[in-house]
């Protein structure tokens, strides 16, 4: 066996004090990558903990964990008043990942796959990341008004219940039955639906919900309608089933219901995807006309109204204005949403709501992309209804939020006012802004990137007809928002519009 003395361990570990990775990990990792490439011989005696945890400079009981980690992998044997030594053969074939780079063997892994494979711009991530100190949003909640406490005590209760605990054994995509109860209520009581626990099924997110519904309604080539500005996570989401995608033109009362005749009567259309509450990005409340038109010409041609109602929780002037779901008795919308967005985003889940027939052939997909449900998050958001601790939540946020809408729409006003034009929307966490189509918005970003205020691509939308970016105020508070107009200006003082 080799001396500890002629073994410099130290030599072997590097580890870094700033990192996520607790020490004595990054210790282990260091002389489990080592031993495996033959540096520390097998059988070889390791330095005792104190002599050891002097060289590194660390608490002996950090060097302790690590030769606890080591053996429990089976680098290494500990023996009663004689130390640790190597057992593993240098030839061995396995190694805990190691984080620290220079300690990692120097092969490298395939960069290409030798297969064909299918590739898609479609699917390109559209969302962007910055390190800057602040970003604009398309109207985002601010998880700082969330209550942790409230959340984590009913998921906590329901985690330890002994009712819940065989429940949680099986695999249940099906999802808890109470939640689709108290679900199925609230969306009666809230937005005149009327439905039962059979009308729902509970998703992670909206785009969960887009894909099941592509799965089951979508083929090759079919036709789907969305607004000439809408959603562009949506449009990713149905263009990737193989759909084609027209579009119909937005004014100020929601999409033209005349357009989108003159579309039926020359072509068969499948499906339309529309957002009538606050119409995104616009956020523009279609008419009561408009949406009763809609719902009369799905009945004549045949087409499936998707309505996405992102944001009804967001409602600011007590004028509840119903979805186009609650007026069909004739089973032609599929009507989704987020339910709980007012809570931490760990806490929000996606719903849809169909005719019973349509549901039962979305649940087999559902079955397959997750199987697992979240047994636990649903029995929690389930109490929160019967409690009333959602309603109560959402109605005290909602007057928070009402506030910063009315701070950033007094900013725009006295500070913004040379070179955007608004309205105040009567409900949701975003504002259509329109700009002077002088000013070259992906200019303006790119200026404003150099100041601090990160301003993300899928925010601007300009053409040789709009010039318009869509603004969360949500997710700021008023200094915030302050700021942020501020740095807007010097972006635009960068452009030389002053």
């Amino acid at each position: 066996m080799s001396s500890p003395a002629s073994i410099t361990l130290s030599s072997y570990i590097d580890f870094d004090r700033s990192s996520d990775k607790q020490l004595y990990l990054q210790i282990a990792d260091c002389l489990a990558n080592a031993i495996q490439g033959g540096r520390i011989p097998n059988g070889t005696k390791l330095l005792g903990s104190r002599q050891l945890s002097a060289e590194l400079g660390v608490h002996r009981q950090t060097v302790v964990a690590a030769y606890q980690e080591l053996e429990a992998q089976g680098w290494i044997e500990t023996f009663p008043n004689r130390g640790s030594f190597v057992v593993a053969p240098h030839t061995a074939t396995y190694s805990k990942i190691s984080s620290n780079t220079s300690s990692r063997s120097s092969a490298v892994y395939a960069p290409h796959a030798g297969f064909n494979f299918k590739q898609s711009n479609i699917l390109d991530n559209p969302w962007s990341i910055s390190t800057s100190a602040y970003s604009l949003d398309d109207g985002i909640p601010d998880l700082r008004l969330t209550q942790i406490k409230q959340l984590s005590r009913f998921y906590s209760a329901n985690l330890k219940r002994k009712s819940n605990q065989k429940k949680m054994e099986r695999y249940n995509s099906e999802g808890s039955e109470y939640f689709k109860e108290q679900l199925s209520q609230y969306l009666h009581l809230t937005r005149g639906l009327q439905i039962s626990p059979e009308n729902v099924l509970v998703t992670r997110s909206t785009e969960m919900s887009l894909y099941i519904i592509s799965k089951v309604m979508l083929s090759e080539g079919d036709i789907i309608l969305v607004g000439s500005l809408s959603y562009f996570a949506v449009n990713m989401v149905l263009q990737a089933s193989g759909a084609r995608i027209m579009t119909v033109s937005v004014d100020d009362n929601g999409l033209d219901t005349d357009a989108i005749r003159n579309l039926c009567e020359k072509h068969r259309i499948r499906m339309i995807y529309v957002t009538p509450h606050h119409h995104y990005p616009t956020t523009v409340t279609w008419s009561a006309q408009r949406r009763f038109e809609l719902l009369q010409l799905a009945k004549q041609f045949g087409f499936a109204i998707v309505e996405d109602d992102y944001d009804y929780e967001f409602r600011y002037d007590r004028k509840p204005t119903l979805p186009i779901a609650s007026a069909d008795g004739d089973g032609m919308v599929i009507y989704i949403g987020t339910f709980g967005k007012t809570l931490a985003p760990g806490f929000r889940t996606g719903f849809i709501v169909a005719p019973k027939d349509l549901m039962l052939e979305m649940r087999k997909y559902l079955g397959i992309i997750d199987r697992q449900g979240d047994l636990t998050m649903e029995l929690a958001l389930g109490e929160m209804i019967a409690d009333g601790e959602i309603q109560r939540y959402a109605k005290k946020s909602l007057k928070i939020y009402e506030q910063r809408r009315e701070h950033i729409t007094r900013l725009f006003s006295e500070k913004l006012n040379k070179y955007i034009r608004f309205t105040s929307p009567p409900g949701g966490l975003a504002i259509w802004t329109t700009w002077t189509p002088e000013i070259n918005l992906s200019k303006l970003a790119e200026a404003c990137e150099k100041h601090g205020l990160h301003i993300p691509r899928h925010l601007l939308y300009q053409r040789h007809d709009i010039s318009g970016m869509r603004i969360g105020f949500g997710r700021m508070n008023e200094e915030e928002m302050t700021t942020c107009v501020n740095l807007l200006l010097k972006g635009l003082a960068d452009l030389g519009f002053h």
